[in-house]
């Protein structure tokens, strides 16, 4: 079971948000509650938990400088991050360092934080499986997600292409392109372009296809979501483009795939 805190101020969510779901069916185990970012950063610097449910505000501590703190003090928890509409900004800098996503409180459902937690679960379980990438004669033995960043960043020493990574690594379901990388690292689309492939041996949008392919096949193994929910999932949202990738780089379709898993 993975292990889960859940921080929040207001007392209604945080219930709301404990009675909602099965934790154990979805592989999780509910191990502690905090009202503040103060408060849960002792708890997790004495047992780190897997997974930090944390509002972005609070008294005391918010949930981006917990989050900030956390990273410091070398604890590698998943964040997922409670967030109000309109909080644009708080939401940019919680991925930034690291979140894994944000649900919207006040849209919040039990389906939403069902499939959050699947996610999780699958991301989760792919950083314990190892990393590494196979191209060996099984075509479907792509690694764990968290693999291709993990075996990249090991090798690479460039700040800005290991930002890049790790940027892909935490945002590979949302909207990417060249330029909004390059805004982030504030180099010009040229220069990050050709500097990514000299330092990878591979271009940006093949890394950021392996990276959302490979987080598919976890989606693939450990969960029953339909097969273009996973596209979206994994940011494709064309399906067809999602299939044609899919089988570019594994050697067959991803409902194939899940049949001989």
């Amino acid at each position: 079971m993975w292990k889960v805190l859940l921080v929040e101020d207001e007392t209604f969510v945080r219930e709301s948000v404990r009675e909602s779901i099965r934790w154990e069916d979805m592989g999780f185990t509910l191990t502690g509650e905090a009202s503040n970012g103060e408060e849960a950063l002792g708890m997790i610097k004495r047992d780190p938990p897997d997974l930090v449910l944390c509002d972005i505000v609070m008294p005391q501590m918010d949930g981006l400088a917990l989050l900030k703190e956390t990273r410091k003090a070398g604890i590698a928890s998943k964040f997922v991050m409670l967030t109000c509409m309109g909080d644009f900004e708080s939401m940019r800098q919680a991925m930034e360092f690291g979140a894994s996503n944000y649900i919207l409180k006040l849209s919040m459902s039990v389906k939403d934080l069902r499939e959050t937690l699947g996610k999780i679960d699958a991301e989760l379980k792919s950083a314990a499986a190892g990393s590494g990438y196979s191209t060996g004669s099984d075509s479907r033995s792509a690694s764990a997600p968290g693999g291709a960043a993990a075996s990249l960043q090991d090798r690479i020493t460039h700040p800005e292409v290991n930002k890049i990574i790790h940027y892909i690594e935490q945002n590979y379901d949302r909207d990417i392109t060249l330029k909004s990388l390059a805004r982030y690292v504030m180099m010009g689309e040229n220069y990050v372009s050709a500097l990514f492939k000299k330092k990878t041996g591979e271009t940006l949008i093949h890394y950021l296809h392996r990276v959302r392919v490979e987080k598919a096949i976890e989606y693939l193994k450990h969960t029953e979501l339909p097969v273009n929910r996973i596209g979206q999932n994994v940011g494709f949202m064309n399906d067809n483009y999602f299939i044609k990738i899919f089988k570019r780089m594994t050697g067959t379709t991803p409902s194939q795939y899940r049949l001989t898993r």
